[in-house]
């Protein structure tokens, strides 16, 4: 199994972000946190959390990148019970069950994106169109030669997964639940 994890190459996610993830921690897309916002009013480090940050599940803070790791069961149900109670403390979920499922599909949902191999990084790129969201997802790669360890040693792949193309987060709560 793998899942996500935050990573920082540098600094710039202390710049970008009003609340930076730290490394390391367990990461989701996090796309949700926006479901009650007028996305057309997001400005400065908030637009940049919308548009190309993973949320760090620990935190509650930004990454703009995410490392593909090895897993276990027990670390995914780990980070199920940890989005549950994040979600009911600082999201305002009305149960933990509730928000249990939804940790569940939230967790499902970045799993779907660890289709590299380990070691792999992924950004996002979200954008909002006719009152949906679009999200895409690129892995990067080292350049050739390069070692892990600055973020301009990096060049896009364009062979990555693309969800959700009309993900609409009003709808969400709507639609049956994932399995």
């Amino acid at each position: 199994m793998k899942l996500l994890r935050t990573i920082a190459l540098d600094p710039s996610d202390t710049f970008v972000f009003e609340v930076p993830a730290e490394p390391g921690e367990w990461a989701v897309s996090g796309t949700f946190r926006f479901c009650d916002r007028d996305l057309a009013k997001l400005s400065g480090k908030e637009r940049s959390a919308f548009r190309s940050g993973f949320l760090g599940v620990q935190s509650w803070g930004w990454s703009t990148l995410v490392q593909i790791v090895p897993a276990t069961e027990n670390d995914r149900a780990a980070l199920v019970e940890l989005l549950a109670r994040q979600l009911v403390d600082r999201f305002g979920a009305p149960d933990i069950a509730t928000a249990r499922a939804a940790a569940e599909d939230e967790v499902a949902f970045a799993r779907s994106l660890c289709t590299h191999p380990i070691s792999s990084l992924i950004a996002v790129q979200r954008s909002a169109s006719d009152g949906g969201v679009r999200e895409s997802f690129r892995r990067l790669r080292l350049r050739e030669g390069q070692r892990h360890g600055k973020a301009f040693s990096f060049m896009e792949v364009e062979d990555d997964v693309e969800p959700d193309n009309d993900l609409n987060l009003a709808d969400i709560s709507q639609e049956p639940r994932r399995s």
